[in-house]
């Protein structure tokens, strides 16, 4: 994602790291109604965590047990609800900062009102020479078609502009981007990606699908290091906001990588990474012939690549077997060939790095997961073979999930914000195999949850909501969208605990609370596992905590909250 420069807003922001958080101690957090859970399901509850001064549990405490006399460091958190620190499992910690800090079209319900947002952004930012952000949705604003530049230039002329589809997967751009990239009716669709075309001419209509994103993306200013670093530090805040302490960053690039190392070095890297670099160069150049180790206290690591395999299904461009619904003829963009796919794959494979595959068509999906079968033949050994998404599945193909163990990386918001849509794009006869949680998980596969953020909020506990009922924060449709495949409770914060770790390669390090883990934990307002899922949804993050160091505390009070339903 490219953004314009935010270097003024910098100091400030690092300035606030900066202040020495205090050192890991030997801490006991007492009186806490606590619970973790394996990736089983199987619950573990304990009333205290005694922590080590290198920052891991210690000792889970059950009522009975006597308390440690002497700590440096002691908390009562008066009854409140602990679980293990929540696992992001597909996310994009860079595009996430930089969508905070840049444009920001995803609450706009119509093309009029995300014009007015362009036109008081620019207005706000006179100095930038260009306007760029994302979360513009034809879908929400009820367009029934890609917007066009004309439209975007009459928000804003006199200076390029370039914004991302919410999915990330199409561009929109206005005449003077156009311009600056040297796009013209003579620009070639590139392979893998769709120029849209105005009606009866080959003239740019405005908005480029997968591949063609590059055409235009090439002529914006890159950022400067120091605006990556501002984008991962404002990442971060947003995360811990929501109780995350861990993610898998899906498609690191070289400069995102060395933003995360300079926060490491510096010692305002909290988080956990689980880098997964974007495509096999790059994989290469950032990691080297291997793995890298866990640096930082368990804080970064790369240790896969991630493929993409097809586009979107809000674009059209996740790859279909037959045509979508509401588009005769097109069925979608493979994005590379079956050759290149299984040497991308063998590629990463032969440096026993792990292989993210993303595939949200049908076509994509089977094709990702005949691939996983016959490259297992040869790389054999605990690969954990990965398919981010898994939206759209031939309710044939499912069983191939089972077989080789392959981990099935999906968002649970996805199918309640894209329901409406995915019923236009695929029909009725296909949706058996859409969002199939229970089905796959059935297969033996395990299931990790994610956000995909900044598509989606970073929100597990709406995640957690969603997958349990199948509905949307407005309880609609009633009784759950193919309830059939919802899954349990226990299963779906697995989802986003210990199963998120496993699908990382860290779950000797976090994702449980048990004796010698990471103490990565979040204090919470309420039992997942008992209320009901609207509750769920508006669950409160009250601390959280990573290494056994507090690193977000809502301390408001509850006059003070917004109201349910956020």
């Amino acid at each position: 994602m490219k953004t314009a420069r935010l270097l003024p807003l910098l100091a400030p922001a690092l300035a606030a790291l900066a202040v020495a958080a205090p050192a890991a101690a030997d801490t006991l957090v007492d009186n806490v109604t606590g619970m973790s859970i394996d990736r089983q399901g199987n619950v573990t509850r304990f009333t205290g965590i005694w922590i080590d001064d290198d920052g891991r549990v210690k000792q889970l405490l059950q009522r009975k047990d006597k308390r440690p006399q002497r700590t440096d460091y002691g908390v009562d958190a008066k009854g409140a609800v602990v679980i293990p620190g929540l696992i992001d499992s597909h996310l994009h910690v860079m595009n996430m900062g930089f969508a905070a800090l840049t444009l920001d079209l995803s609450q706009t319900k119509s093309l009029a009102e995300a014009q007015a947002a362009i036109r008081a952004y620019a207005a706000q930012y006179p100095d930038r020479k260009w306007i760029v952000g994302r979360g513009w949705n034809q879908e929400t604003w009820g367009l029934g078609r890609f917007p066009t530049a004309a439209e975007l230039d009459a928000a804003v002329a006199d200076r390029p502009v370039l914004l991302a589809r919410v999915d990330g997967h199409a561009q929109w751009a206005n005449t003077l981007a156009l311009k600056a990239a040297g796009v013209t009716a003579q620009t070639a669709d590139p392979a893998g990606g769709r120029i849209d075309r105005l009606p009866g001419s080959k003239a740019p209509a405005g908005v480029f699908v997968d591949a063609a994103t590059a055409l235009v993306e090439k002529a914006v200013p890159p950022p400067l290091p120091a605006d990556y670093d501002l984008a991962l530090a404002k990442a971060q805040e947003l995360l811990f906001a929501r109780g995350v302490t861990a993610a898998a960053d899906m498609g690191t690039t070289i400069e995102g990588w060395q933003s995360m190392r300079r926060a490491g070095d510096a010692g305002w890297l909290k988080m956990r990474i689980m880098a997964y670099a974007a495509g096999t160069d790059a994989m290469q150049l950032i990691a080297g012939s291997g793995p890298t180790p866990w640096l930082y206290g368990d804080r970064l690591n790369m240790s896969g690549v991630k493929i993409y395999l097809d586009g979107a299904l809000g674009s059209r461009g996740a790859w279909l077997k037959a045509p979508y619904s509401d588009n005769p003829g097109n069925r979608g963009l493979p994005l590379i060939g079956p050759t290149r796919l299984r040497n991308e794959m063998s590629r990463a494979a032969l440096g026993k790095f792990q292989v993210a595959v993303h595939a949200i068509g049908d076509a994509a999906n089977a094709e990702a997961l005949s691939a996983i079968d016959e490259l297992a033949l040869t790389y054999t050994g605990d690969r954990r073979w990965r398919i981010e998404h898994a939206q759209v599945v031939s309710p044939a193909d499912i069983q191939a999930f089972g077989r080789n163990g392959t981990i099935a990386s999906m968002q649970p918001v996805h199918q309640t914000s894209d329901r409406v849509m995915a019923e236009a794009r695929l029909g009725a006869a296909r949706l058996p195999g859409a969002y199939a949680w229970r089905s796959i998980a059935a297969t033996g596969a395990p299931l990790a949850f994610g956000s995909d953020a900044p598509v989606e909020l970073p929100d597990p506990f709406a995640g957690i909501a969603a997958a349990i009922s199948r509905t949307g924060p407005d309880g609609q449709p009633f009784g759950g969208w193919m309830p059939q495949e919802a899954v349990g409770r226990e299963a779906a914060l697995a989802a986003y605990t210990a199963a998120g770790a496993y699908a990382g390669f860290g779950e000797t390090r976090f994702g449980e609370l048990k004796p010698g883990m990471r103490a990565d934990f979040v204090v919470i307002d309420r039992d997942p596992l008992l209320v009901a899922p609207e509750q769920v949804r508006n669950t409160r993050i009250m601390q959280t905590w990573v290494g056994g160091e507090r690193v977000f505390l809502d301390d408001r009070p509850a006059a003070d909250l917004p109201p349910a339903g956020r």
